[in-house]
C-alpha cells in the first residue's frame, strides 16, 4: 500500500519507544482522568492533558503526541474523544522540532491500520515543518499513500479521502517548484476515464478558472443541488471562458466509456465514484444552458448512465448520476426528452431508478395534458422510417433499405429493384462511415422494436381504450408499433357495452375492422381484444382465423393462456396455491422473473437468502410470487442451483401504501396476466421441461421430475395441444401420429413412442421407457403461430422419431427398441 522504502533505524526507533514509554503514565492518566470529568467543555489548559502539555519540553511534546497516535489508531475505545482532542492540539503547535525519522514513523504507524482518518493528522502536521530538503525524502511515501486515496482503494468516504488528500498533498508540493495546477484527487487515475480525460482534455481543463469550476462540481453530495450551490457554481462557469467546452467534453467522453474492472479486484465499474461525483455536478451546471447541444447529450448520458451491466439487468452503470440525469432532462423541452425516459421507463430493472424514470414521464406528461400511458405512445420514436417500417438510403449506387421484417430490424441492399446478399464490398470498402451509422440505426430500431413488444404485451392487462384517430395513428400508422398493431386483433364499440371483434383493415377513407366473416366495421372506440372476454367458440373462430391465413402474431393474443380464479382460490381468499411446490433452475427462473418485469432479489445461502419474492405493478395493483431456496445435498459448491415455488398474493395500491386483497377482488385481466407470467417462470424453468435433466440431475427431485413429466396438461400446454389439433391435419405426417390427452403418439419405422406436451419428454410405447433425445440438427417444422420453445421441441422430436432408422449419434435407440 505505501512505498515500502526503508524504514528509521531500529535503533533509532527504539530510541522513540523509549522516550514514549517515560511519557506513557502520565498521559494515560491525564486522558482517562479528563474521560471520567468530561473535560472537552473546558478549555484544553485546563484540562489534565494541557496542563501535561504544559509541563513538557519540546521533545517530551513530541513523544507523547508519537505514543497518542500509536495509542488511537490501535484502541478503538467507545469514547476516545480526549485523545483526539490532544493529538489536535498537538498537531496545531509549531516549532516543536519534528525530525524526518519521527514523521516517517508516524505514516507507518498509519499504514498499521489505515482506516483512521485521524491517523494522518499529526504527521501532516509535523511533516508541515520540515523544510524542502527533508521533504524529498518524504515524498515517495507521501505519493504512495496520495495514489491509494486517490485511486479509490482506500476505504474512506469520497469527502474524507479529498480531507486527507488536501493534507498531504502540500508536502509533495513542497519539495517541488512546480505543482500541477489540476490536483490529482480530481479525474485521477482511479477508473479509465480519470486518465483518458487527463490526456485528451487536460490542456483545456488546465486553463484559467476551470480547476475552480471542476472543484465546485465535485463538492455536490446529493443527488439534486440546492440553490446557492447552484448559484456559485454558475458565478465560476461565468467566469471561466473554457468551462462549459471542457464540460462538455467531459459529458461526451463519459458516454463512450465501457465496463472495465477497478484495479486488480475484478470488481467492474464504468466510473468511479469520485468521478460520477464530479459529472453529477458537471451535469447540472450545465442543464439549463441554452444551447442546442445539451438536451442530446443530457439525453445521451442519461442513457449511459442508466444502462445495466453485462449479467445484472438491476445494476445500472452509474445510478446516481443516471438519477441527476433523469431529472435534469424532464426540465428541458422538446420531444427528446419524451422520448429517451420513455424507452428507459420499458428496459431499466433497477426499482429506485425505475421510480424516478415514471415520475419523470408523468411530471412531463403533465405538461404537455398527456397521461402517464398516453407519454409512452407518442414518445415512441419513427426513427424516420415511412408507414411501412421502411427507410431507404443511396450509399454507393446501391439502395440500402432499414426494415422491419417479422417484428425485426433489418438492413438490406437493393440495386435496380433487386435484393442483394449481403454487403457489397464497395460498400464496405468506401463507404465504412455510413455502412456504421446503417447498423447503428438498425440497433436503435431493434431496440424501439423490443420495448414496444413488451409495452403492447402490458396492454392486455389494462382496460385501456382509444379513440379511432388516436387508434389508427397510434398503434396502426407508426412505423415502429404499427408493425405490431396490425397485426393483432382489436374490438369497436358499436352500442353501449356492445364489442364486436376484429382485424385492422385499410380502406381508402382510413382504418376500419374485419369481423371473420368478411364484414367491415366503422371504428367508434377501440380496445385490444383479449381471450378473456370472448367466449371458446369465438376464440377458437380467430385461432383458425390466425393459422388458416399463416399469420404469424407479434406476441401470443390469439392462442394466449387464459386463467381465471378457481374455487380452491376462492376457498384460500388472499393467496394462490396453483403453481406451488415446483422445483425450478433458479438462475433461469431469475433471469425470467427480471426479463417479464418482475422486481426480485438474488437467492443464496447467507443471512436473509433463503427466501424471497418477485413483484410485478400492474397500474393500481400488485402482484407477489414468493419462492424460496432449496439446498441440493448431492452438491458441495454452496451455489443457488435450485427453487422452490410458493404463493402468489395481490394487493392494490390506496394512495401511497399497499393493502392485501382476496384475489376475487382483483381484475380478471390483472390476475390473468399475473398468474400467466408466473406460469412462465415454471414452464421455462422447471426442471420437468428439461427433458435432459433425469440423466444428470440430483435424484432428489426425480419422482418431481416423473410426476410432473407424465401428469396432466397445464393451461400452456393445454393451448400446445390446441395448435397441434390444428396444425397435424394439414401437415404430412397426420396418418403415422395420434394426438391423445397428454401425449403425442409417434410411429416410427423401428417403434413406437408418446411425447409428453408438458415438457417433451420422450418415453417409448407402450412399455413406457425413458428415452433421452437429443435433436443435434433440428428437422423443418411447420411454420408455428407463436414463439414456443417447447412445442418447437415436440414437433422435432416428432420428425426425429418418424424416421428413427436414420437417427445417428447422441439418440441412441438401440437400447430401448432392440
Amino acid at each position: 500500500m505505501w512505498s515500502g522504502r526503508d524504514r528509521p533505524d531500529p535503533a533509532v526507533v527504539q530510541g522513540f519507544y523509549d522516550r514514549m514509554r517515560a511519557v506513557a503514565p502520565a498521559g494515560a492518566g491525564a486522558i482517562e482522568r479528563d474521560a471520567r470529568r468530561r473535560a472537552g467543555e473546558r478549555r484544553f489548559p485546563e484540562t489534565a492533558c494541557g496542563r501535561l502539555v504544559a509541563s513538557l519540553d519540546d521533545t517530551g511534546v513530541r513523544a507523547l503526541g508519537m505514543w497518542v497516535h500509536h495509542w488511537c489508531l490501535r484502541c478503538y475505545e467507545d469514547d476516545n474523544r480526549v485523545a483526539l482532542r490532544l493529538i489536535e492540539e498537538i498537531a496545531g503547535r509549531t516549532g516543536l522540532g519534528w525530525t524526518v525519522d519521527e514523521v516517517l514513523w508516524m505514516f507507518g504507524e498509519t499504514h498499521v491500520t489505515p482506516y483512521v482518518e485521524q491517523g494522518f493528522r499529526l504527521p501532516v502536521a509535523a511533516a508541515a515543518e520540515l523544510g524542502p530538503a527533508e521533504l524529498s525524502a518524504l515524498r515517495p511515501e507521501v505519493e504512495a499513500i496520495l495514489d491509494w486515496l486517490e485511486t479509490g482503494r482506500s476505504p474512506f468516504s469520497t469527502a474524507a479521502r479529498r480531507r486527507i488528500a488536501r493534507q498531504l498533498r502540500p508536502v509533495v508540493d513542497g519539495s517541488v517548484t512546480v505543482a500541477d495546477p489540476l490536483p490529482a484527487w480530481l479525474l485521477h487515475v482511479g477508473d479509465r476515464f480519470g486518465a483518458t480525460a487527463r490526456e485528451r482534455y487536460g490542456d483545456r481543463l488546465r486553463r484559467p478558472g476551470v480547476v475552480t469550476v471542476l472543484t465546485h462540481a465535485a463538492t455536490l453530495a446529493r443527488v439534486e443541488p440546492t440553490a446557492r450551490w447552484l448559484r456559485t457554481g454558475r458565478s465560476a462557469v461565468a467566469g471561466a471562458p473554457d468551462a462549459v467546452p471542457a464540460i462538455r467534453g467531459l459529458l461526451e467522453l463519459f458516454t463512450e466509456q465501457e465496463e472495465a474492472p477497478l484495479h486488480d479486484d475484478g470488481y467492474t465499474v464504468v466510473l468511479h465514484p469520485d468521478a460520477e461525483t464530479l459529472l453529477r455536478g458537471l451535469l447540472w451546471l450545465v442543464a439549463d444552458t441554452d444551447q442546442e447541444w445539451v438536451t442530446p447529450l443530457l439525453a445521451a448520458v442519461t442513457v449511459h448512465a442508466a444502462t445495466a451491466f453485462a449479467g445484472a439487468p438491476g445494476f445500472p452503470h452509474c445510478p446516481r448520476l443516471a438519477n441527476a440525469a433523469v431529472l435534469a432532462l424532464s426540465r428541458r423541452a422538446g420531444v427528446v426528452p419524451v422520448v429517451t425516459l420513455a424507452r428507459l421507463s420499458g428496459s431499466v430493472r433497477n426499482r429506485a431508478l425505475l421510480t424516478r424514470i415514471r415520475a419523470a414521464l408523468t411530471g412531463l406528461g403533465a405538461a404537455r395534458g398527456w397521461s402517464p400511458e398516453e407519454v409512452l405512445e407518442l414518445s415512441v420514436a419513427d426513427h424516420g422510417l415511412d408507414a411501412e417500417g421502411r427507410r431507404v438510403t443511396k450509399v454507393g449506387g446501391y439502395e440500402a433499405v432499414v426494415g422491419i421484417e417479422q417484428g425485426r430490424a433489418v438492413l438490406r441492399f437493393e440495386r435496380d429493384g433487386r435484393a442483394l446478399k449481403g454487403v457489397p464490398a464497395v460498400v464496405r470498402a468506401d463507404h465504412p462511415g455510413e455502412l456504421a451509422d446503417l447498423r447503428s440505426l438498425v440497433r436503435d430500431v431493434g431496440t424501439s422494436l423490443a420495448g414496444e413488444r413488451g409495452r403492447i404485451e402490458s396492454l392486455l392487462s389494462a382496460d385501456r381504450v382509444w379513440s379511432a384517430a388516436d387508434w389508427a395513428a397510434r398503434y396502426l400508422d407508426q412505423p415502429v408499433t404499427g408493425c405490431f398493431g396490425r397485426r393483432l386483433i382489436w374490438q369497436t364499440e358499436v352500442g353501449p357495452g356492445r364489442w364486436v371483434t376484429g382485424w385492422p383493415h385499410r380502406e381508402p377513407s382510413g382504418w376500419t375492422l374485419l369481423t371473420r366473416e368478411g364484414t367491415v366495421l366503422p371504428v367508434g372506440r377501440v380496445r385490444l381484444w383479449h381471450p378473456l372476454r370472448a367466449g371458446a367458440d369465438e376464440v377458437g373462430a380467430w385461432r383458425d382465423r390466425t393459422m388458416a391465413g399463416d399469420l404469424r402474431q407479434p406476441l401470443r393474443q390469439a392462442f394466449r393462456e387464459v386463467y381465471r380464479v378457481t374455487p380452491a382460490e376462492k376457498a384460500t381468499r388472499f393467496h394462490s396455491d396453483r403453481f406451488a411446490g415446483h422445483i425450478l433452475r433458479y438462475r433461469q427462473a431469475n433471469a425470467t422473473m427480471r426479463t417479464r418485469g418482475w422486481a426480485t432479489t438474488y437467492l443464496g445461502p447467507w443471512d436473509g437468502g433463503f427466501e424471497g419474492e418477485a413483484v410485478r405493478e400492474f397500474g393500481a395493483w400488485r402482484a407477489r410470487f414468493f419462492h424460496a431456496l432449496v439446498e441440493d445435498p448431492d452438491e458441495h459448491d454452496h451455489g443457488t442451483r435450485y427453487c422452490v415455488t410458493d404463493r402468489v398474493r395481490f394487493d392494490r395500491r390506496d394512495g401511497t401504501v399497499w393493502q392485501p386483497v382476496p384475489v376475487t377482488g382483483v381484475p380478471p385481466l390483472v390476475f390473468s396476466e399475473a398468474m400467466r407470467d408466473v406460469a412462465g417462470f415454471v414452464e421455462v424453468a422447471s426442471i420437468a421441461t428439461d427433458p435432459q435433466w433425469r440423466d444428470r440431475g440430483t435424484a432428489r427431485f426425480r419422482s418431481y421430475w416423473a410426476e410432473e413429466t407424465t401428469g396432466p396438461l397445464t393451461t400452456s400446454a393445454e393451448i400446445r395441444r390446441d395448435v397441434l389439433s390444428r396444425l397435424l391435419p394439414r401437415s404430412g405426417i397426420a396418418d403415422r401420429v395420434v394426438l391423445g390427452p397428454r401425449f403425442l403418439r409417434v410411429r416410427g419405422s423401428r417403434g413406437a413412442y408418446r411425447i409428453h406436451l408438458g415438457s417433451g419428454v420422450v418415453r417409448t410405447d407402450p412399455d413406457d421407457t425413458y428415452l433421452p433425445v437429443a435433436v443435434d440438427r433440428r428437422p423443418p417444422v411447420p411454420p408455428l403461430p407463436f414463439e414456443d420453445a417447447v412445442l418447437t421441441e415436440v414437433l422435432s422430436r416428432a420428425f426425429l422419431l418418424l424416421a428413427d432408422d436414420g437417427i445417428t449419434g447422441g439418440t441412441d435407440l438401440r437400447r430401448v427398441t432392440g
